[in-house]
């Protein structure tokens, strides 16, 4: 009898094909198939069952639910299945990865004396702003010494002014949580981020 499937996250760019030289087409409703011994990091089709953890690993900002069949491997962050396929999503969740940086960086923004354009960047999201926030947090910085909370809070604004969604996202949320009880800070922001991303691709289901 075959183990149920473990439902994951997986993000794509936004050619949705799949990398690596094999440009089979990502689409929902797809399973992809490898054949052969499986590797973690190597060989076989990986989806990470965190949505933070399927960040460190994603070279866009298009997201997908996937169940994972088959043969199945667990590594810390990830896993690496025979079959992978697509259930939902294929939506570009840029603004909402950029909503998500912003709210882990406002969450630590008390911890230090935060520039007038980065607090304004973070509560409204103005991209006009983008750029003079990170340039205002990058300079705060290198400011007079400070312990590391207040570093990893101003690592977190600046961050979550990064062009590209899924690595703000991604850095300002272990900013964040270097900055707070991180085991509890990480969790509660996978939490966050999950129900994000299952609103967009399932109206929160």
């Amino acid at each position: 009898m075959n183990a149920p499937a473990i439902r994951a996250w997986y993000f794509s760019e936004s050619s949705k094909l799949l990398r690596y030289g094999d440009a089979r087409e990502i689409a929902i409703g797809v399973t992809h198939e490898v054949t052969g011994d499986l590797e973690l990091c190597k060989r076989g089709l990986h989806a990470s069952v965190k949505p933070l953890d399927a960040l460190k690993y994603a070279p866009g900002a298009i997201v997908w639910r996937v169940e994972l069949s088959g043969n199945v491997l667990t590594g810390a962050d990830k896993l690496c299945a025979s079959h992978r396929t697509y259930i939902a999503g294929g939506v570009d969740v840029t603004d909402t990865l950029r909503l998500f940086a912003r709210q882990c960086a406002l969450d630590v923004a008390h911890l230090w004396d935060m520039p007038e354009v980065v607090r304004r960047y973070l509560e409204t999201g103005d991209e006009s702003l983008s750029a003079a926030a990170r340039d205002a947090a990058s300079d705060a910085a290198w400011a007079a010494a400070s312990d590391a909370a207040r570093a990893a809070a101003r690592a977190a604004a600046w961050a979550a002014a990064r062009v590209a969604a899924w690595a703000a996202a991604r850095d300002a949320a272990w900013a964040a949580a270097r900055a707070a009880a991180r085991d509890a800070a990480w969790a509660a922001q996978n939490t966050r981020l999950e129900a994000m991303l299952l609103e967009v691709v399932w109206g929160g289901k």
